[in-house]
């Protein structure tokens, strides 16, 4: 132990102990699931979720100061550190919902957890990227891991369906992130976000070049956030995949993919500010209107919710397309709100099945409010939240990225944002209105798993007292915003 401490202090790795430890920490438990075998499962999961949370004591002891390590290839600031802690909460929480949906359906296998984990350090390598090789190797890291866990219900043919698109699109995503960081190096002779940054500052004028490597760059990160047109793989990958995995998806990976494409706009590409503006304002858009309209005629849940995700995003970026430290602060308050919610909405989900099967219909929640009027009640409120109604907290980070964006003057985008957001209301209120006035189908099997009953608590609690005193959450996502201007 003596030996790797000297080892992190004269190399200056202090920064790094998280995902150094996170890294091994998976290791460990992939040895224990290969000598344990499956039977093993649900001790790595919840091993997996401890290990996490150390994680995450370890990162709130770091300094949060400004530091560059690894050549100026790995960064650690606020943002970072923030940031990291979101991934980190909507990990455990994924995990703690999947335990015992594993067993259900017969997917019980010790991968599961330590594919969660090592998806994880790719994502906190993403948000701590100071280089596009860092940028790179942290994605394909998280990606890989998704691409396997889409398909890990392999005896199921829309499982392994999902996990094909999934790869295949993927790939098609990292293949034009690729050409457009080959580009820039072209023209800019550097893959440092340091020096990306201060030859694009330096320019007279911004060339064609840059501008076009910019475009594959940024439509290589829509991808992951599944914003339009770069959207077309969530709805079938969400509803193909096992429902633990959709949560996964719909949790996490949005979170750390948005938060280095504001690393990416805000630093490398600050100079850049009214060509990538345009851009974000498009996927913006589009994202809003998309998920609005396009979630209106779903029948399945996991679908309905792949388009809630597409609008979600959309309404997220609009506080990047306002390039402002209020901006950046609301985008991280809006996605901090938006993973709790969408965790307390699967946790519902996945506690409800009839039969031993799943329910996958909208139409199968009827008359949950009779035989479950708590677990119904909860997902009104967190569907309420979602559609943006006072006071519950998604009101309040919807009218947060609607204020950055008007303080600069989008008054159409934010309009627009309005406006979309009432259209998609339609399909929060329809849940509601099948879950308490549409006549009660056959019951629903068994007691509700504590880890899901506590997901919801806390979710549910979280969307309700945010009102009480926001400026908590506001004002520290706000700090960690500035960080990304002003180092």
């Amino acid at each position: 132990m003596t030996d790797i401490y000297t080892v992190i202090t004269d190399f200056n790795l202090v920064p790094l102990i998280p995902e150094i430890f996170m890294a091994l920490f998976a290791m460990g438990l992939l040895i224990v699931g290969v000598s344990q075998g499956n039977r093993s499962t649900s001790v790595i999961c919840w091993a997996s979720v401890a290990g996490l949370a150390i994680t995450a004591l370890l990162i709130m002891g770091l300094d949060w100061q400004h530091k560059i390590i690894l050549n100026g290839m790995f960064v650690f600031d606020e943002f970072a550190g923030f940031m990291k802690l979101l991934v980190l909460l909507g990990l455990m929480a994924s995990l703690a919902l999947s335990v015992r949906y594993l067993a259900q359906e017969g997917i019980e296998r010790f991968e599961y957890p330590v594919l969660v984990v090592m998806s994880g350090v790719g994502m906190m390598m993403m948000l701590s990227a100071n280089n596009m090789l860092t940028l790179y190797v942290g994605l394909e890291l998280q990606s890989l891991a998704l691409y396997v866990l889409a398909a890990f219900h392999r005896n199921a043919v829309r499982s392994a369906e999902a996990g094909l698109k999934y790869f295949v699109l993927g790939a098609l995503s990292s293949g034009m992130l690729l050409f457009g960081i080959s580009l820039l190096y072209g023209f800019t002779g550097s893959i440092d976000f340091g020096a990306i940054g201060a030859s694009l500052l330096a320019a007279d004028s911004i060339s064609f070049g840059p501008i076009f490597a910019l475009v594959f760059i940024v439509a290589g990160l829509a991808f992951k956030i599944s914003a339009v047109p770069f959207h077309m793989w969530t709805p079938d990958v969400y509803q193909g995949a096992p429902e633990s995995v959709t949560a996964l998806f719909a949790i996490v990976p949005k979170v750390a993919a948005m938060g280095l494409l504001m690393r990416l706009l805000f630093e490398p590409f600050a100079a850049m500010a009214d060509q990538w503006g345009q851009i974000i304002y498009f996927l913006s858009l589009a994202s809003m209107l998309v998920g609005a309209f396009g979630g209106i005629a779903q029948l399945s849940i996991k679908r309905l919710i792949a388009y809630s995700s597409i609008g979600n995003m959309g309404y997220a970026l609009i506080g990047i397309v306002a390039g402002t430290p209020q901006g950046a602060g609301a985008v991280i308050v809006y996605l901090l709100i938006y993973m709790i919610m969408t965790a307390g909405v699967f946790a519902v989900i996945l506690s409800m099945r009839r039969n031993g099967a799943a329910v996958e219909w909208i139409g199968d929640l009827a008359g949950l409010s009779k035989s479950n009027p708590v677990m119904a009640y909860a997902m009104a409120i967190l569907l309420f939240s979602m559609a943006g109604i006072p006071p519950m907290a998604g009101f309040f980070g919807k009218i947060l990225v609607f204020q950055a964006a008007v303080a600069e003057g989008y008054y159409v985008l934010s309009v627009l944002g309005v406006v979309s957001s009432v259209v998609a209301a339609y399909y929060y209120l329809r849940v509601i209105k099948v879950m308490f006035f549409d006549e009660a189908a056959d019951p629903f099997d068994g007691r509700t798993p504590f880890a899901r009953r506590a997901v919801l608590l806390i979710s549910t609690a979280f969307v309700l007292a945010f009102i009480l005193k926001p400026s908590l959450i506001v004002e520290s996502a706000q700090s960690a915003a500035l960080s990304l201007f002003f180092g």
